[in-house]
């Protein structure tokens, strides 16, 4: 995994779901639009799904709701970046089909029930203004499918990419055997990481017992219940004297005056999932100070800051940072060893 400053974006624009692939973190407000209550009156005029052809195509059902998504301006970054991919997994989930056999399947007639079924879908998304993650339940991440709810934020941390790396070049693998997830929400980060690594050990750790909630159902779906463990905790308070080889954390980082300007989508997601602080970083500052204390002698601290990025780094000009780029997108997540932590109190 290269070190350097992180990478741009990327969406894609095929007529293909792609599902946790999209590199979108927590939300951004800076993106200008047409204000949320406009743009509700102006879909409710009439209803989004009118129009919708009969029979229809799993293909032509994609591209019409893709379109009427596009109408309306609907935000996106919940595990897809774009209107198509948006579409395909609403359309993929009602028809009960695989994203994997897309090519085979576009050209496939849905049923009565199908269209029905999708369409309803494609409504609630538009004039609810619900991710589709909240209407399907499901989410992948890091190759894996996950139950979500609006108990938790919605998975789709570039933390993924690293999982898959297995760490790699910044931790040798064979000395990974304690691993803990700090806000750990649906689970997807701490059940990822025991996947990848079948001898290790992980805490998924949560102050919010929804959350934890979501992470036993993710932990018993996956059956890791031997290796995994939910663990209400603030940040470290709950862990006790614990030490890790990795310590990994998406905490909440979206300030004030990002969280007042979010799309009405994120308003969807718990508050306490995304709101970090004033300046969106008092969680990071909790683990940053506390992380060392944690790490065995070669451990290392992975932490997603998103948006807070710069502000991070202007508020720890001393810190060694190491900003990762990815390869599908996605940025601002740095990483320390103990070293560095112990070196910069």
């Amino acid at each position: 995994m290269p070190a350097k400053k992180s990478a741009s974006r990327k969406s894609t624009a095929k007529l293909r779901a792609v599902p946790g692939r999209a590199a979108s973190t927590k939300p951004s407000a800076k993106k200008s639009g047409t204000p949320i209550a406009a743009k509700r009156e102006r879909v409710a005029a009439v209803s989004p799904i009118a129009g919708a052809p009969e029979p229809v195509t799993v293909a032509q059902l994609i591209s019409f709701a893709a379109e009427r998504f596009a109408h309306a301006e609907l935000w996106f970054g919940h595990g897809t970046d774009n209107a198509v991919d948006e579409a395909a997994e609403l359309v993929f989930f009602a028809a009960g089909l695989r994203h994997d056999d897309a090519d085979e399947v576009y050209g496939q007639t849905l049923k009565a029930a199908q269209r029905s079924k999708a369409l309803g879908l494609i409504e609630r998304r538009i004039r609810e203004r619900i991710p589709a993650a909240y209407l399907t339940h499901r989410m992948w991440f890091a190759g894996h499918e996950f139950y979500v709810d609006d108990r938790v934020l919605v998975p789709r941390s570039p933390i993924a990419e690293l999982i898959r790396a297995r760490f790699r070049p910044w931790i040798d693998p064979a000395k990974v055997r304690r691993i803990v997830d700090i806000g750990t929400g649906s689970g997807c980060i701490a059940i990822a990481s025991a996947l990848a690594f079948p001898k290790a050990k992980v805490d998924a750790a949560d102050l919010s017992p929804d959350a934890l909630a979501v992470t036993r159902k993710n932990i018993e779906r996956h059956s890791v219940q031997e290796r995994v463990r939910a663990v209400k905790s603030d940040v470290f308070d709950g862990l006790k004297d614990e030490r890790y080889d990795v310590i990994v954390s998406n905490p909440p980082y979206v300030g004030d005056e990002e969280l007042a300007g979010l799309p009405e989508e994120y308003r969807r997601e718990p508050v306490m999932g995304l709101h970090g602080g004033p300046d969106g970083l008092d969680i990071v500052h909790r683990i940053i100070d506390q992380a060392a204390a944690h790490l065995q002698p070669h451990g290392i601290l992975i932490v997603e800051v998103g948006n807070s990025e710069d502000a991070l780094a202007a508020a720890r000009p001393k810190m060694p940072f190491t900003w990762l780029e990815f390869e599908h997108g996605g940025g601002g997540v740095f990483l320390l060893t103990r070293a560095q932590l112990q070196e910069s109190r």
